[in-house]
């Protein structure tokens, strides 16, 4: 393959004898600012019209009085769960096993301090993420309020397999824990 100017390569099809293009160096300048383009600018202070008043300037910064709450009597705050593996775990080997109603209660008996709860619930407890929340929350509930009536207790709570939350589950479970308190 030939080509006018003889030579081999492709790249002789693209020069062009006599072309009025500029031959840019590919190595640009420094970096330059964004170069500034005249446009309306948005102000908050400016009106938008005639009938539109001008906004008000910046709110005064507001000073937050953080005041410390009395701790709930019922409430279930985070020293009243198990929360730690290590805490489950002495549960399910050292604590006593008591069977209610389908509900597995591991119980530990402390010298003092209130009651505390821990939950062990798995996909086959209930299949829906949903469904095991509200399992869930049937339990913390009947613990709240119990937790008077309990005592210096660890307790872990595993539901029934296909367990179904209704109107009475919490009312059903806080009978059951008043029977452990016994």
């Amino acid at each position: 393959m030939t080509t006018r100017s003889g030579a081999r390569s492709n790249t002789a099809l693209f020069r062009q004898r006599g072309s009025h293009e500029a031959h840019l160096p590919t190595v640009q300048d420094a970096a330059r600012a964004a170069p500034r383009f005249s446009r309306a600018q948005s102000d908050a202070g400016r009106t938008r019209g005639f009938a539109q008043p001008a906004r008000a300037g910046p709110a005064p910064a507001r000073v937050v009085v953080v005041v410390a709450a009395a701790q709930k009597r019922f409430g279930l705050d985070a020293t009243r769960r198990l929360r730690r593996k290590a805490q489950f775990e002495r549960l399910l080997r050292e604590g006593e096993r008591r069977s209610l109603a389908g509900y597995t209660f591991y119980l530990g008996r402390r010298d003092a301090g209130r009651a505390r709860l821990g939950i062990l619930i798995s996909r086959k407890h209930a299949a829906a993420a949903a469904d095991r929340n509200r399992i869930k929350r049937c339990i913390r509930e009947a613990f709240r309020l119990e937790q008077e009536n309990l005592g210096a207790l660890d307790l872990l709570v595993r539901p029934p397999y296909g367990v179904r939350t209704s109107s009475h589950t919490v009312r059903q479970i806080r009978e059951l824990l008043c029977q452990l308190a016994t």
